[in-house]
């Protein structure tokens, strides 16, 4: 019986490895070891910085946010607890595309959180 020696996989493995460094400088994207390194480490940024996004997606909306409530007379998190008193149910990205999109519809909604939160006082 022929001996196996998995010679097609490791072309396969190895030209994945290849295509996934490409835009790597030199050696990086030349060396089938250094490639290998380089696309491991790409893979695990990628990993990782898909999770980040989204933190850094929040601290942007919150700040649009906070901007345009000082614009209003209230703070971030004066608005925030008069909406939730209000129940008002509308989640930040919605509320940040508002207040750069809509300022009117944004004035209306502070309106409503200010009064909530006034009531409460």
């Amino acid at each position: 019986m022929p001996r196996v020696k998995n010679g097609v996989a490791h072309h396969a493995r190895k030209k994945k490895i290849m295509e996934a460094a490409k835009g790597a400088r030199g050696g990086r994207s030349k060396l089938y070891k250094a490639a290998k390194e380089t696309a491991e480490r790409a893979m695990r940024y990628a990993y990782r910085d898909r999770r980040k996004k989204k933190g850094e997606f929040r601290a942007l909306w919150i700040t649009r946010i906070n901007a345009a409530a000082r614009t209003q007379g209230m703070s971030y998190s004066r608005l925030m607890a008069g909406l939730r008193k209000a129940g008002v149910d509308i989640n930040r990205k919605v509320l940040a595309d508002l207040a750069v999109h809509d300022i009117d519809a944004f004035a209306k909604i502070a309106e409503m959180a200010k009064s909530a939160d006034r009531q409460e006082t």
